[in-house]
């Protein structure tokens, strides 16, 4: 294949990402296109496949093929999930796609097919307990509540499979985002369960499973005209986009560690060999064979930017410089960052936050340094749970917005008492598939790496102390306010009609 550049896109929570790069990572040029998340009700998260995914994609491409200068030869593209998008027999969406794990309504399938199947059975089989970022309970839910578009419903989408269906025709998912399909993949057998996948998926086509950096199909000439792609060149398979943030940060061998500041705080470990816990996520990886624990939480730059909005909407970087001139601990402050449920390692969608030890001493900057700190005591808890489940990171990659200006990853190095490096590129999954469509082409090899550390934070041992003593009162905010949670959060639902 002829020298060329590698086009990655990224379908974001709250904004689409495109990259052209040489085949040796070197940035060519890259593109943006923010949008927003509906939230038609509590617990609710969606997006539409039309106005969202294509149409950032579409937009994204022209504005990159026109200033290429040299032709594109690959292409990938990644996104949020794993979410779930129904579309008919002529693949036109029957409602907008039901997000990750912070669409939340779900929760009564998921008790029921914890039922049905039983909780280590489903444990085993997939390697994660059901929770709000399992597919399958949501399939369940659309069949139950939505029958209408059940019935019309032949097959069902993520971010990355609709721009592969889109673009090439190809009807096609990767092996791990089948594998957050909980209960409907096996993850020992890296296939569709079957028996299961037929009860909650029913007469619905299941897509054709292939690793991320597989070809999936070839542009179409269609698609070439809508968006100005060469017709012809191929387009991998593509991941969750999470997955191929890692990719494109080196997180690829045992103990590396991607902490990710975006939307949510995720996390991803690779492992030698995965050993189910019921507090995390354990999935199949990126490259063939690979797996991974992951952990996310279900808030972190929402809240930030919740705050900035509330208080005004002041720069960023103002409330940053506030927030640094407050010391550790922002003269007593807890939060338990729960304002949208939480996600691991406590699975409880009616988790709501807490701000514990207000007084009419502490500023704005107080408050933001706090909000900031909840989500370090987090990535604490996390690290805590994948400690227990005998998984201990031996790299960490910081990576996303959060890790401009360096405060946020300070704090979160403060509390942890763990390094983290920050790469020089940061641009995020688009980066990765740039990479992955280059595997996929043949002309960048697999075993390569782009990154390029520009830091390193390190703990500042001096906090640790009242960051201990904070993280303990952290951990004890949950129980004790967890029935008066749950009851805000029944009069929230009724409230909402």
């Amino acid at each position: 294949m002829e020298a060329g550049l590698l086009l990655g896109i990224d379908i974001g929570t709250s904004s689409s990402k495109g990259v052209l790069a040489t085949s040796d990572g070197t940035v060519v040029a890259s593109a943006e296109r923010p949008h927003g998340v509906s939230r038609p009700g509590p617990g609710r998260a969606e997006h539409d496949a039309i106005d969202v995914w294509w149409a950032d994609a579409v937009a994204i491409v022209r504005e990159l093929t026109s200033v290429a200068g040299a032709p594109i030869v690959a292409l990938c593209a990644s996104g949020i999930g794993p979410c779930l998008l129904p579309v008919d027999d002529l693949d036109r969406p029957l409602r907008p796609a039901i997000l990750y794990g912070i669409d939340t309504r779900a929760t009564a399938e998921i008790d029921e097919l914890t039922g049905r199947y039983g909780a280590e059975a489903i444990l085993a089989r997939g390697g994660s307990a059901l929770t709000s970022q399992a597919v399958g309970p949501k399939l369940l839910w659309l069949r139950r509540h939505e029958a209408e578009v059940w019935a019309r419903t032949r097959r069902i989408f993520m971010a990355s499979s609709y721009l592969v269906r889109r673009l090439t025709g190809a009807y096609v998912l990767d092996h791990h985002s089948a594998s957050q399909c909980d209960p409907m993949y096996d993850l020992g057998r890296g296939t569709w369960a079957t028996s299961w996948a037929a009860e909650i998926a029913g007469d619905i086509e299941l897509p054709a499973l292939r690793w991320p950096a597989e070809v999936a199909g070839r542009v179409s000439s269609e698609a070439a005209a809508a968006t100005g792609l060469p017709a012809g060149i191929p387009m991998a398979t593509g991941t969750i986009d999470a997955w191929a943030e890692a990719t494109s940060v080196g997180v690829r061998r045992p103990g590396d560690t991607m902490l990710m500041y975006g939307t949510t705080m995720f996390l991803v470990e690779v492992v030698d060999d995965l050993v189910p816990d019921r507090t995390l996520w354990g999935t199949a990886g990126v490259e063939p064979g690979s797996r991974t624990l992951a952990a996310g939480m279900a808030t972190s730059g929402a809240l930030t930017a919740w705050f900035r909005d509330l208080v005004g909407g002041p720069p960023f970087e103002q409330l940053v410089t506030e927030a640094a001139g407050v010391p550790a601990g922002a003269h007593g402050l807890v939060v338990l960052p729960y304002f949208a449920g939480e996600r691991t390692p406590i699975f409880d969608a009616d988790a709501r936050g807490v701000i514990l030890g207000l007084t009419l001493g502490h500023t704005r900057g107080h408050l933001y340094r706090a909000l900031l700190e909840s989500t370090g005591y987090g990535v604490r808890h996390i690290l805590a749970a994948l400690g227990d489940a005998g998984s201990t990171p031996r790299r960490i990659v910081a990576v996303g917005g959060g890790t401009k200006g360096g405060l946020w990853t300070q704090v979160v190095s403060d509390i942890t008492g763990l390094s983290q490096e920050v790469p020089a590129v940061t641009i995020g999954a688009a980066y990765g598939d740039a990479f992955l469509a280059g595997v996929a082409a043949g002309v960048v090899d697999p075993a390569d790496d782009w990154t390029r550390v520009a830091e390193t934070v390190v703990p500042d041992e001096r906090r640790r102390a009242t960051y201990d003593g904070l993280f303990r009162a952290y951990l004890d905010l949950y129980p004790a306010t967890r029935d008066q949670a749950h009851a805000m959060a029944a009069l929230q639902r009724l409230g909402s009609g």
